[in-house]
């Protein structure tokens, strides 16, 4: 289906412009805020690329792989945004601190 094969590539390519960005940063909590949205979007990848699976392909390992691919995914994600929602505070904490 194009509109997954879009939201692959969508998530690939923030996951690769986050990863980017986490090497220019300077400040450890801001880092690490990065790093969580990098990890969204890898989750994101991979949970799309799951559901990609489900409709591509109509066999038992196809719905298998495609079924650990979504949880991984979506578990993946959640835990990214706990993790993003936890550092957010820090990071701007340690922004006002900084001026």
């Amino acid at each position: 289906m194009p509109v997954f094969v879009i939201l692959i590539v969508l998530s690939l390519s923030f996951y690769v412009f986050y990863k980017i960005k986490f090497f220019q940063a300077k400040k450890p909590m801001e880092k690490q805020w990065i790093s969580t949205k990098s990890s969204i979007a890898l989750g994101l990848f991979v949970f799309f690329f799951g559901l990609n699976q489900l409709f591509l392909f109509r066999s038992t390992v196809s719905l298998i792989v495609g079924i650990i691919f979504i949880l991984i995914g979506a578990l993946s994600s959640w835990a990214g945004y706990k993790a993003y929602k936890h550092y957010y505070l820090l990071a701007v904490k340690e922004a006002e601190e900084s001026r």
